[in-house]
């Protein structure tokens, strides 16, 4: 640091900077060094086993609503299906008159 700079300390985020004294321009910004981790080895481990636990369940989850969700549409799709020949049988679609958009 030189006569014609600054260092100062941001009392909020604890950042270092250097400012040039005469433009104010910032030179040089640092942030903090984080500490080091405030849990134990063991803990950090069960905690991501947990983690582990929770995606696999989420996931199962989904899958699960997934194939649900393909017998439903299937479902509904025999169903449209049944009711289209019906309607076929009965002659009902013959009824409506052909437009010539439908052409």
């Amino acid at each position: 640091m030189t006569m014609s700079t600054l260092k100062i300390l941001c009392p909020e985020c604890k950042s270092e900077l250097v400012v040039d004294a005469t433009t104010g321009e910032v030179l040089l910004h640092e942030k903090p060094r984080a500490a080091g981790p405030t849990t134990s080895f063991e803990e950090r481990l069960q905690a991501l086993d947990q983690q582990k636990q929770k995606a696999e369940e989420l996931f199962s989850k989904e899958v699960h609503a997934l194939k649900d969700k393909e017998r439903l549409m299937e479902e509904r799709f025999q169903e449209a299906l049944k009711k289209a020949k019906e309607k076929a049988d009965k002659g009902e679609d013959q009824d409506k008159p052909i437009k010539d958009i439908d052409l």
